[in-house]
């Protein structure tokens, strides 16, 4: 209902524009309405959110205010990899930890759980190393930490085919995003660089001549995996990007703007402007609509942007709100926090990290 209302907005107001331009102090008063809202529920959040919310708000400002939540994002990392160790030392147990960490799979997303569950039939070991164990492996990798068993689990995400995972029209239809994640974190990590194998495997799939065929889960789909080649090239908000990069992204986007602030969700739309600061395009006509889009999806009593359906949960609109904070008052890009730069934020390690 809510995204119906929004559609029906941008009908009236025809190529979705607005009546009046915004001032910055407006875009960034509405971003510290966001924050202040979550920083002063932030400690209620799960782990999971307040250390997402948490680093890009310290990677954004360099504030200590941020540090609990950086040792947090640590151990949680520090904890999945801790359990990925003790269940992986043979080829057979991999094999059953894999499809334990299957079964307890869980998405809100009917349409894309069945495309993913039906993804662990083509490569079943998917979830547990290139969704778990890669991730956080480059996480600590972005601090200046490594694991304890580094050795080990370099030796098991080699033993993968990850052209086989970067390749599958039904895995890039069930993960494009988390795949894009992937093949940069491969190369973050020196294991392997195949981004322009994925480059190639990704536009296969999603021509943009078929964007008209998409349904809009699938559209969706194309773009978070289209704003997720650029934001592991930075380094997640640590280092720009140069757009000739990422040419065919960029033209892409500005050449179907309008459609896709029609199609797609206020994150993703977020993204996109965001890909652009990461550029530094801040003047591109494409960031000026992204932040009108994103400023009036704000609602203006609760100060969040609701869910599609309306709802105003703070741990479940995470994601799109720390996503609208950056948008509206970016702060550029900065590489932080590193034991090498930030060493007072390191010196009580969780469980089986050390420095690299």
């Amino acid at each position: 209902m809510y995204k119906l209302v929004l559609c029906l907005f941008f009908i009236i107001y025809s190529d979705v524009t607005f009546s009046e331009e915004l001032t910055q102090k407006e875009l960034t008063d509405a971003a510290f309405s966001i924050r202040e809202k979550y920083n002063a529920q932030l400690y209620k959040l799960p782990a999971s959110k307040m250390s997402h919310y948490g680093l890009r708000m310290f990677r954004q400002s360099g504030n200590d205010a941020f540090n609990t939540t950086v040792w947090v994002d640590m151990a949680l990392k520090a904890s999945s990899l801790n359990k990925i160790n003790e269940n992986i030392s043979s080829e057979k147990k991999i094999e059953s930890y894999a499809n334990e960490v299957n079964s307890k799979f869980k998405d809100t997303d009917p349409i894309r759980r069945q495309l993913r569950v039906n993804s662990f039939k083509i490569m079943p070991e998917y979830l547990l190393i290139a969704s778990r164990l890669l991730p956080a492996m480059a996480r600590i990798d972005e601090y200046g930490l490594k694991h304890v068993s580094d050795k080990k689990f370099r030796q098991i995400i080699l033993s993968q085919d990850f052209k086989l995972y970067f390749s599958d029209p039904n895995m890039i239809r069930a993960w494009a995003a988390q795949l894009a994640n992937q093949v940069y974190w491969l190369k973050q990590l020196k294991i392997e660089n195949l981004t322009d194998y994925f480059a190639s495997s990704f536009r296969e799939v999603y021509p943009d001549k078929i964007d008209n065929q998409l349904t809009d889960q699938q559209y969706n789909n194309k773009l978070y995996g289209m704003t997720h080649f650029i934001f592991p090239a930075s380094n997640y908000y640590q280092k720009p990007v140069n757009e000739d990069d990422f040419k065919w992204i960029y033209d892409y986007f500005r050449k179907n703007i309008d459609t896709i602030l029609e199609r797609s969700k206020a994150d993703v739309i977020a993204e996109v402007g965001i890909s652009f600061l990461l550029a530094n395009k801040e003047n591109d006509p494409v960031v000026k609509k992204v932040k009108e889009y994103i400023y009036h999806s704000i609602d203006k009593s609760r100060k969040i942007i609701p869910s599609e359906t309306g709802s105003f949960d703070l741990a479940y609109g995470e994601h799109r709100n720390v996503l609208a904070i950056m948008l509206l008052d970016w702060q550029g890009t900065y590489s932080r926090p590193t034991y090498k730069n930030n060493a007072s934020m390191f010196t009580n390690l969780p469980y089986g990290l050390e420095v690299k």
